[in-house]
């Protein structure tokens, strides 16, 4: 197609991406670069940027012209578009083979004033952060007036259009104030003087809009207003900081992330991409995290680079049923300007890169992330959940920054593409549990107690690891520290809890001693169980005043706590209220499931098939009368479920397993009769079978020679910690007399300590030895420890990434140590030192069958190595020794080399990245000399010479067994390469 016909019949398309952010800026660095190419004359560009004319206008005047100049016109005029806007060739333009040379040109140029035209673009940049000094300089010059200066400097410019009027300005002035301008960056830049060092002043009204909106968001902030809400809790008082790592593995990231990384360019994944996801599981303290970010932007101490943080709630925009700008979405829910609306949104169009948006919970939104409906104009009203998806792709509002908060399950391929980085929130460490408990009472004894208590009870400590779940321990500690043996194991043990010390601690009336407490608030529970119920199938989380009269909800049942009043903006007239959290909604909702005689017998394997409940229930005409009407018409809109509303489905299915155990029949005898509780048991331990059937069915029969693997999904843990709610062995054995595998995979499936019991608890029932895959999870020590029980079962365990220490190690070594079929161990990128080497050490002189141990990229030093070799020195039986990517040098790899001097069992060394040099190499050639197993080698990324090759080389003459010896990126020029590739082929460059 001849680029004249393109820019023709493209037309509409190329105007829409010119204009439709709604900033000249586009269209001025098109001009900019026509301008310094000679395809524009000054006379052209006059006529296009006609002062007060409509943005669409100017872009037409420049189309219509570009198109009578002819056909070079129109490629350059198509490649300067291309430079400007390169994303849209993915949507709909195709400018492939339209590029013409837009390189800047130095020949030529006789004067300065030409200068100002062939150099625009990169002049316009370099002059947007000193406007204020070239204008001095040249009002010393006598070239401008104070008048002219401020005419230049106008605020309602932005940066790039300031530098634009001023070269406009100093071109009508003559060659000597060109000269005085470009003498003026030359200094700078010779000086080492950043261009970009000054700053602006924003308009005076928007100043006063920012006062305005830092005090709202501070006023949201201030106060714990998750889990809590109606204690009043200070953040300040309370908040404790979660483990926050990258998404993705960044070889410039060293340790744990603060929270001003999230917004930094630490861990960047994608350039081009404005939006920064933080995923964490339920109740691991997203919201918190965010609301403490808000708090530190609101007093100056954190973001200062942004001017404007507008915070969103993702649960309350699903009140919103108008269609929206971005004005109004900005102004009506955040902070409405006293005055001048308009010249505030425009300045914040203008500068998008000084303006953060956040959004909490897209998981909650009742609409799944899409990217099919695009839109790019801030002007147009759309749905909300359309704005926010264009929002999150840049397609609106490309430059500011936003970061978005989300479960794990709600993230496809479809929004990461989307992402400028991915940071996971992986609730508390020991320490932050630690600090959390200490924070939360005032009294140091208690606090003391309660940690005590927690170190007695491994499985309560791993759900410690939950904010969410570390609140209600520290909240209930009474209940606590006086309940002796019978100790909360499960999750659904800790909200039974929470659940008697809210009723006990908020009636008036003396509650009831023993398991009679549960029946005296039956009718609470049952009202805003069946609140949360219909809640959670609709995917609603704000309910209004209808909603709760609709369930029978009284001004009694509200006082309990459980639900407190909705920060909805959308609404002034009427209450709002929301639960807790979402897990106590959620377990409200299996309380109802479980007490109630109106739910339909579907329901149970509706909630473990993960579909709409809604659907089943709306079909059923006993329930069909019970929901308010508002959930008819919103489930009738919403047929497609979200990723929020599966995962509540399970939250609810997990509690449901908890309650219906043996465990808590007496408590539950005294509510409902125990016909129907061993009928809805039996209906759950029934698709648990049927699920765990499932997914057994789908393990892939094993290539000939290879192992038998399962490939687990988060479905399957899902399952297994439903299963161990029940606490019922006998359930545990059937489901693992199926399994019949010797590899189990569960990477990347959000495994924490929680999980680890529940994996351990299932899994120590298997029949055979398996090798268990946990590799790139969040296990930790106290998931290590969590492990122990199934430890006999594992023939081999994989658990890299996973924030493991020493004090993890020397547990797992201690109880591995007595396990017959344990016998190999991956432990690469955890946080270990050398510390850890004197268990291992221990383990090899013990364990004379032990084949496999990989420590690679910790922190082991020489020392380590010492130590390592102590064991080595004992052991006939190791086949695999991986130490990539430690420190352990040259007297490392000496220890070693000594230790394993004659070995017939070695088969694999791995050093690489170690600092190992030509004495290090020449230590380690008489292993490749004396041993009559060893067949592979690895030295990469040393610093290894000449002389340690020499070494090798001269020891392979002596070795039929070594296959290779791998040495690339070593301290070797090119020609040394090619010379010892000739002499010896098993040595690999």
């Amino acid at each position: 197609m001849f680029v004249q016909e393109l820019v023709l019949k493209q037309r509409t398309e190329i105007l829409h991406a010119l204009c439709s952010s709604g900033s000249a800026e586009h269209l001025e660095r098109v001009l900019d670069i026509l301008l310094a190419k000679g395809e524009l004359m000054w006379e052209d560009y006059q006529n296009i940027q006609v002062p007060g004319r409509a943005l669409y206008t100017n872009a037409r005047q420049l189309l219509d012209l570009v198109y009578a100049k002819g056909v070079d016109s129109c490629g350059f005029f198509l490649a300067a578009f291309k430079q400007v806007l390169p994303e849209v060739q993915g949507v709909g333009l195709p400018l492939s083979g339209c590029c013409s040379n837009l390189e800047e040109k130095e020949e030529n140029q006789s004067t300065s004033a030409q200068t100002l035209l062939t150099q625009r673009p990169s002049l316009v940049s370099k002059l947007q952060g000193c406007i204020d000094g070239a204008l001095e300089a040249l009002v010393i010059s006598g070239h401008f007036t104070s008048a002219e200066c401020n005419e230049v400097s106008l605020p309602i410019h932005t940066p790039s259009q300031q530098a634009r009027r001023l070269l406009d300005h100093v071109r009508s002035k003559g060659e000597s104030a060109a000269k005085v301008v470009l003498k003026y960056i030359q200094q700078k830049q010779e000086s080492g003087s950043p261009l970009n060092e000054e700053k602006f002043t924003p308009p005076k009204e928007f100043l006063k809009y920012q006062k305005k909106l830092s005090s709202s968001v501070s006023a949201q902030s201030c106060f714990l207003s998750t889990y809590g809400g109606t204690s009043h809790m200070s953040l300040d008082d309370i908040y404790t900081e979660g483990q926050l790592e990258l998404a993705h593995d960044c070889a410039d990231v060293h340790g744990p992330l603060g929270l001003e990384d999230i917004v930094s360019t630490v861990g960047t994944a994608n350039e081009q991409a404005d939006t920064v996801l933080v995923s964490g599981e339920a109740g691991s303290g997203k919201s918190t995290l965010l609301q403490r970010l808000h708090l530190l932007w609101a007093r100056g101490a954190a973001l200062q680079e942004f001017l404007l943080l507008f915070p969103f709630s993702c649960r309350r925009l699903n009140s919103e049923h108008r269609e929206l700008s971005i004005q109004e979405l900005l102004f009506q829910h955040c902070c409405w300007p006293d005055r001048e609306q308009e010249e505030i949104f425009q300045f914040i169009l203008d500068h998008p890169h000084l303006i953060l948006f956040t959004f909490d919970g897209l998981d909650e939104l009742k609409q799944s992330f899409s990217d099919e409906h695009r839109l790019c104009c801030p002007t147009q009203r759309a749905p909300v959940h359309i704005l926010l998806f264009n929002l999150i792709q840049g397609s609106l509002m490309k430059g500011v920054r936003k970061v978005v908060t989300s479960r794990p399950e709600a993230v496809g391929p479809v929004l990461k593409k989307h992402l400028h980085k991915e940071v996971l929130l992986k609730g508390f460490s020991p320490s932050g549990i630690d600090c959390f408990v200490r924070k939360h009472h005032s009294d140091p004894t208690v606090a003391t107690k309660v940690l005590e208590s927690l170190q007695t009870n491994t499985a309560l400590l791993g759900l410690c690891h939950s904010p969410v779940l570390c609140w209600i321990v520290s909240q209930c500690h009474k209940e606590l520290l006086g309940c002796g043996e019978g100790s909360p194991q499960t999750i659904t043990d800790v909200y039974l809890m929470i659940l008697q010390h809210f009723f006990q601690h908020q009636s008036s009336l003396k509650s009831t001693v023993g398991l009679g407490w549960l029946q005296e608030h039956l009718k609470t529970v049952l009202h805003l169980g069946q609140l949360a119920f219909e809640g959670v199938g609709a995917t609603c989380y704000i309910f209004s005043d209808t909603d709760l009269e609709t369930c029978g909800v009284t001004e009694k049942d509200i006082c309990m706590g459980f639900l407190i009043q909705s920060k909805d903006m959308s609404s002034t007239h009427s209450k709002r209220y929301e639960f807790l959290h979402v897990t106590i909604q959620c377990f409200f909702a299996a309380l109802y499931i479980v007490l109630s005689n109106n739910t339909n017998r579907s329901t149970i394997p509706k909630l473990f098939e993960n579909k709409d409940m809604m659907e089943t229930d709306l079909t059923s005409a006993c329930l069909r009368s019970c929901l308010p009407s508002s959930y008819q018409q919103e489930w009738a809109l919403e047929s497609e479920a979200t990723a929020a509303e599966t995962a509540n489905l399970q939250i609810t299915a997990t509690f449901l397993s908890g309650l219906l155990s043996q465990r808590h029949q007496s408590l539950l005898l005294h509510c409902c009769p125990s016909g129907m509780l061993e009928k809805r048991a039996g209906q759950v331990v029934r698709c648990l079978s049927k699920g765990m059937q499932k997914h057994f069915k789908s393990i892939p029969q094993p290539i000939e020679g290879e192992k038998k693997s399962m490939h687990a999904m988060p479905d399957f843990v899902w399952l297994i910690k439903c299963i161990y709610e029940m606490q019922e062995s006998r359930i545990a054995k059937e489901a693992m007399s199926k399994l019949q595998v010797d590899h189990l995979k569960l990477t990347y499936c959000n495994i924490g300590p929680v999980e680890c019991t529940a994996l351990a608890y299932v899994l120590q029932h298997l029949r055979n030895p398996v090798g268990l895959e946990l590799d790139n999870n969040s296990a930790g020590d106290v998931g290590v420890e969590q492990l122990l029980p199934c430890m006999h079962i594992c023939n081999s365990l994989y658990l890299r990434n996973n924030n493991i220490t020493d004090e993890g190690i020397r547990k797992l070594i201690a109880k591995g140590i007595q396990c017959d079929n344990f016998r190999k161990i991956a432990l690469f990128n955890n946080k270990l030192t050398d510390a850890c080497t004197k268990h291992f050490s221990h383990l090899l002189k013990t364990k004379q069958d032990f084949l496999s141990l990989r420590l690679g990229n910790n922190n082991i030093s020489a020392e380590g190595a010492k130590q390592l070799a102590e064991g080595l020195q004992f052991n006939h039986s190791l086949r695999h020794l991986g130490l990539w990517g430690n420190k352990i040098g040259d007297a490392g790899a000496e220890a070693l080399a000594r230790a394993l001097d004659s070995s017939k069992s070695l088969v694999w060394l791995s050093l690489v990245g170690n600092g190992v040099g030509s004495a290090g190499a020449c230590a380690l050639a008489n292993i490749v000399k004396n041993s009559t197993s060893l067949e592979e080698l690895w030295l990469t990324e040393n610093c290894i010479t000449r002389t340690g090759v020499e070494c090798l080389i001269e020891a392979l003459e002596h070795s039929a067994h070594v296959k290779s010896i791998w040495l690339r990126n070593n301290d070797l020029s090119l020609e040394e390469v090619k010379e010892m590739t000739q002499r010896e082929s098993r040595l690999i460059f």
